[in-house]
């Protein structure tokens, strides 16, 4: 009960103060423009886009490498993420490091951050919080559902997305790292990605879906020809609640590696901190 009220009462503390170390849109490799294979036509795009995340469950784990960039009033801040993510169990664990100042420093370490349906555990998060406690917060509670929160779209969260295509299109083939994809662009609705989400991704979902400026999020995906995500790329917005400024948010998410083994494990419940957490 007092991990759950903490939940409640500490989620928009932790929320506004990460969001205030990371405060803003990402970059995002653009493919080489490929001729469009016209194999492949446009009507299929969203047919294909809507199976991506049931495609990442059949293989099962991969590594992952994130992307965030933050803009808002000229300011632009980029936030790196790496780790491994195991889909059949939608458990992933990324070391996500902060931007660094002016001057090249960072005043914080990386956050170890746990992503698991329903909840975003986050270690090293400091404002008071002990070296070796864990933060841990309902994504629910949060207004983005954690798809910009941790500094991290939750790689299955970004193909849940997808289910929520609406319109789509075939760009073309290319390549990523050598390996042969196919690139779609569209806009998704997250209200729809919420209703056809597993059941631990429906309430971020619905929550980010509420909470984001528009429920309307354009993307590029790059799908392999087994039909896995390679590389996504989603363009969010939000309005600063504190100043009232939309910050453009994009989130780049690649994933490599499939079946590399992904031993994720949720923290135990007595290093959970329970305490006040300040803002920052």
């Amino acid at each position: 009960m007092a991990e759950r009220q903490h939940d409640r009462a500490g989620g928009t503390v932790v929320a506004a103060g990460l969001m205030a170390c990371l405060c803003l849109g990402a970059t995002g490799c653009q493919s080489s423009g490929a001729a469009a294979d016209e194999t492949r036509p446009a009507a299929e795009a969203v047919p294909v886009l809507h199976r991506a995340a049931e495609a990442l469950v059949a293989a099962r784990t991969s590594k992952a490498r994130t992307s965030m960039e933050m803009a808002t009033g000229g300011t632009r801040v980029t936030i790196r993420g790496e780790g491994v993510y195991d889909y059949t169990r939608g458990l992933g664990r990324l070391k996500v490091r902060l931007p660094h100042d002016p001057a090249g420093r960072t005043g914080h370490r990386p956050i170890t951050e746990v992503l698991a349906p329903g909840a975003l555990y986050m270690k090293n998060r400091g404002a008071g919080v002990p070296a070796d406690k864990w933060v841990r917060v309902d994504t629910a509670t949060l207004s983005d559902g954690n798809l910009v929160t941790g500094g991290a779209t939750d790689p299955f969260a970004a193909a849940e997305v997808l289910r929520g295509a609406r319109t789509a299109t075939y760009v073309g083939r290319t390549e990523l790292a050598g390996t042969p994809v196919h690139h779609y662009r569209g806009t998704a609705d997250l209200a729809e990605a919420a209703r056809k989400a597993s059941p631990g991704g429906k309430a971020a979902l619905a929550a980010a879906a509420k909470g984001f400026a528009t429920a309307e999020v354009p993307f590029d995906v790059f799908l392999d020809d087994e039909g896995r995500i390679r590389k996504v790329r989603h363009r969010f917005s939000f309005v600063n609640g504190s100043e009232k400024a939309t910050v453009a948010v994009a989130s780049t998410t690649l994933l490599y590696a499939f079946g590399t083994p992904a031993d994720v494990r949720l923290p135990p419940a007595e290093d959970i901190y329970a305490g006040r957490i300040a803002e920052e």
